[in-house]
């Protein structure tokens, strides 16, 4: 039972800080929100970045999870925000070839990849026909546990090993199946072939040929708006421009939850936490960092494939080949000439973002970390590598930088998107090696940023599995009697 003088606070209004909250505040817990910013939302902004009257999302803008999250799904996301679902999840283009594209449909994917579509088919058939059991092995929380599908697990981790390693393009005959594959996997900013990387992509690929991948009508925003109207409408209270530096300020609560990175956990929780788990928290190491470039055309993008306008999300690199150098010329610390770009192009199916006449563009590309170059000639001239005469429409840009995202967001440290590298030895311990890795040494203390299980992404899981701790261990509440609906 929570008593009134049970009261809980969350430093940080990401979505998993959010999500934590919202969680507590349907528990009947009195919880406070405080943001350091002066909107909400974390890496779910949406903002006028380099036009007035046009709408780009300042991290986050296409959301694969906004479907397949067990919290979201609970929480009902799909009715409380509009989306549009395309057809086609995500495009790759290809030097002088057709753009391979990744439909809902798997067969209609696959009968679009010529040679190498039935070993396609076979390669994500198992993992759809058993999507529950990976969404939970790979998003339920600490790699520790046992799946609660063993086939499922076993049919992801196959497929992981042999995406992760040099074995990966044995099943393949031509450049457009593994290429895709690999667009999806660089999602992670990490080493390839890696087994970080790929298990990322298969994830993420699965959910694109299950649910798609769909973008909030309005922008990224809406999703953490619904999520903050939820609080506040079971007596949550959200407070932002207000920064937390040290704990202390924070004993008034008897619950801390921190939607921050494990770095600066360590920075403002030290004076409650043991010094053996503070080490470990800063030796939580970050990962390469992204740099963002916002265009404003006044026109749609020439792509030269024509398809490729039919779906919001671009992964422009070229061959696998190509996209695997680029990336490993980054965890080089080099900035690679022809890197890989994630391109959005959200408001063809998002008319309400801008004003008639004008398209925004939403790209960022990986750089090392604490990077301050501008990237923009080189995001461009990849862009129109396969969109000829792109750069004749652009009327507006805006570039952030690896090393001023971080100055944005202090848990993107260095412009690290991820709270923390994404790598083997770091998705097994984030940030520690723990059954519960969001509770720490300290009672009434969490985290529930992206350094912790399942890592990097907008699902609010990492929240809520914090959330789920507290209302167990501190109020005696058990969460599965909390209707998040």
């Amino acid at each position: 039972m929570v008593s009134k003088g049970d009261r809980a606070v969350v430093v940080g209004s990401g979505p998993n800080g959010l999500a934590a909250a919202v969680t507590l505040a349907r528990a009947g817990v009195p919880v406070t929100v405080l943001e350091a910013h002066d909107t909400i939302g974390g890496g779910t902004r949406t903002a006028e970045t380099a036009m007035p009257g046009v709408l780009h999302d300042v991290c986050s803008a296409i959301h694969p999870m906004a479907f397949a999250s067990e919290f979201f799904r609970r929480f009902r996301l799909a009715e409380k925000v509009e989306f549009a679902v395309p057809e086609a999840s995500y495009g790759h283009p290809l030097d002088g070839a057709p753009a391979a594209m990744a439909y809902r449909d798997l067969d209609r994917t696959a009968a679009e990849l010529g040679r190498d579509g039935a070993a396609y088919r076979r390669f994500f058939r198992p993992l759809l026909h058993r999507l529950e059991g990976v969404l939970d092995f790979a998003l339920g929380g600490s790699m520790l546990r046992v799946p609660r599908d063993p086939l499922a697990a076993a049919a992801m981790g196959l497929r992981t090993l042999e995406q992760g390693s040099p074995a990966w393009n044995l099943r393949f005959r031509e450049e457009a199946a593994p290429a895709m594959i690999s667009g999806v996997a660089a999602h992670s900013i990490g080493a390839m072939p890696a087994l970080s990387t790929g298990a990322v992509g298969l994830v993420l690929s699965a959910a694109g040929h299950a649910a798609g991948w769909p973008v909030p009508i309005g922008g990224s925003q809406r999703i953490a708006q619904a999520l903050a109207d939820d609080v506040l409408a079971h007596g949550g209270r959200i407070e932002t421009g207000v920064r937390v530096g040290d704990v202390r300020e924070l004993s008034d609560f008897a619950v801390k939850v921190f939607d921050t990175s494990a770095r600066d956990l360590a920075r403002i929780a030290a004076p409650e936490l043991p010094a053996e788990y503070v080490r470990r928290l800063r030796r939580f190491r970050p990962g390469d960092a992204a740099a963002k470039v916002d265009l404003v055309l006044d026109g749609p993008i020439p792509w030269a494939d024509p398809r490729l306008a039919r779906t919001p999300t671009v992964h422009l690199g070229g061959t696998r080949a190509q996209i695997a150098f680029a990336e490993n010329e980054v965890r080089r610390g080099r900035h690679p000439d022809r890197p890989y770009v994630l391109l959005a192009q959200p408001d063809e199916f998002d008319p309400t973002r801008n004003p008639e006449g004008l398209h925004a563009v939403w790209s960022y590309t990986h750089v090392p970390n604490g990077s301050t170059l501008d990237i923009r000639e080189r995001v461009i001239a990849q862009i129109e590598r396969f969109a000829p005469c792109v750069r004749d429409r652009i009327i507006a840009v805006n570039v952030v930088t690896a090393s001023a995202l971080g100055q944005y967001n202090p848990n993107y440290l260095g412009g690290d998107i991820a709270a923390g590298g994404v790598r083997l030895s770091q998705l097994l311990a984030r940030p520690t090696l723990s059954h519960a890795p969001w509770k720490t040494p300290t009672p009434g203390l969490y985290l529930a940023s992206s350094s912790t299980p399942p890592g990097p992404g907008v699902h609010g899981l990492s929240g809520w599995h914090a959330a789920k701790l507290a209302l167990s261990e501190v109020f005696g509440v058990r969460a599965e009697d909390v209707d998040l609906s």
